[in-house]
């Protein structure tokens, strides 16, 4: 049987939960059924990564970019239509909302045989002014017209698109993302020195782009809530975005520049998981967190704010515990009893770390996955 010539579009190979899920998607098929190429933008912090695959052809755009930008955006399409015909592209395989709806602009227009997108959260969300968002809903209605398949890692992803009439519910397909629990079955003393954390500290983590999506000021604000209770505690933020200098304001302001460690970027995130004592997510809207599973994968209990799918892998009360967006007083309630009570510490976390099934598994993701290259 002929290579089938598949391509792959994300926005930018930054460190995040989707970049990180596709490269591992990438690394999982089987080579010997595809030609793989992958168009992204010319900058990221995974584009050493993805260059080292020598198994896939790199395109790096000159126009792709997060923010919108009418004049790029209309010559990133023709890039990407460039690309599939110069490659005989037959599958197109879309992931992030902004790469998503430019590469299936393309590949209708070159008439790709089979066009997927991966629904890495919706473009739209609540937070967004009305207008904003109906016009993004409207896209993405379009869109879905000339999409064959639309993968979510979530049933509340699903929900949301037929709620807003996003295709048709024969579209949809679950895939979870892959999670390999022995990559996170590690333990690293020396990042707590590193880190200047205490061998008898009690750590709170978090890991997230600073962007409005995951609302870091209100990890922040969490931090002041329980080192008013419990002056110990040291919290970890892990990662970097648009928000720094707001986040460092708020630390000043806080006066917390003892209590809070800001890491950077890090590559090694299983060995600094390893040393939280329980994770947290104050995201404001979500598809499902790739953080949290990773949590859950290195024995950390999770409280998070109940946005996305996050409550389809957190059970309140029993596999972790859940507030509302913003509503820091409730979840620093919750997180002090679990920092109070190593015990349950413990069991939260071993009934999370049970809860996560097969649809978790790397194999059954690739194998769900290449069904629909070929369905």
């Amino acid at each position: 049987m002929p290579k089938i010539n598949l391509l792959y579009v994300i926005t930018k190979l930054e460190l995040g939960g989707a970049q990180k899920q596709l490269l591992s998607l990438i690394k999982g098929l089987d080579k010997s059924r595809y030609n793989i190429f992958l168009f992204t933008a010319a900058d990221g912090l995974l584009i050493d990564a993805a260059s080292s695959l020598k198994y896939i052809t790199l395109i790096k755009s000159r126009f792709l970019e997060r923010p919108i930008n009418p004049i790029k955006d209309l010559f990133c399409v023709f890039e990407i239509y460039v690309c599939i015909k110069k490659n005989k592209i037959q599958v197109i395989h879309t992931h992030s909302s902004k790469a998503g709806i430019l590469g299936r602009i393309s590949a209708a227009l070159a008439g790709v045989d089979r066009i997927i997108h991966t629904v890495h959260g919706w473009s739209f969300n609540d937070y967004q002014p009305v207008l904003i968002r109906r016009l993004y809903t409207l896209i993405e209605r379009r869109c879905a017209l000339f999409t064959d398949k639309l993968v979510v890692v979530s049933y509340y992803d699903k929900e949301k698109g037929l709620n807003n009439y996003i295709g048709e519910e024969t579209k949809y397909c679950l895939i979870r993302y892959a999670i390999d629990r022995a990559e996170f079955n590690i333990k690293d003393a020396s990042i707590r020195r590193k880190l200047g954390i205490g061998d008898e500290d009690l750590t709170v983590g978090m890991v997230a782009c600073f962007k409005p999506q995951k609302c870091p000021q209100d990890f922040i604000k969490l931090a002041y809530l329980i080192i008013r209770q419990m002056p110990e505690v040291k919290f970890i933020l892990v990662g970097d975005g648009i928000l720094r200098r707001k986040i460092e304001r708020l630390i000043l302001k806080y006066n917390l520049k003892e209590n809070i460690v800001l890491t950077g970027w890090r590559t090694d995130l299983a060995n600094v998981l390893s040393v939280f004592d329980v994770f947290v997510l104050t995201s404001l809207w979500e598809g499902l967190p790739v953080s949290v599973l990773e949590a859950i994968a290195a024995f950390k209990p999770v409280a998070a704010t109940d946005t996305g799918g996050v409550a389809e892998v957190i059970i309140e009360g029993d596999t972790g515990f859940l507030a509302s967006p913003r509503d820091m007083e409730t979840l620093s309630r919750k997180l002090a009893g679990l920092l109070k009570n190593r015990e349950l510490r413990n069991s939260i976390a071993g009934k999370a770390f049970s809860a996560l099934n097969s649809d978790f598994n790397q194999e059954i993701v690739v194998e769900k996955t290449e069904e629909l290259y070929y369905n």
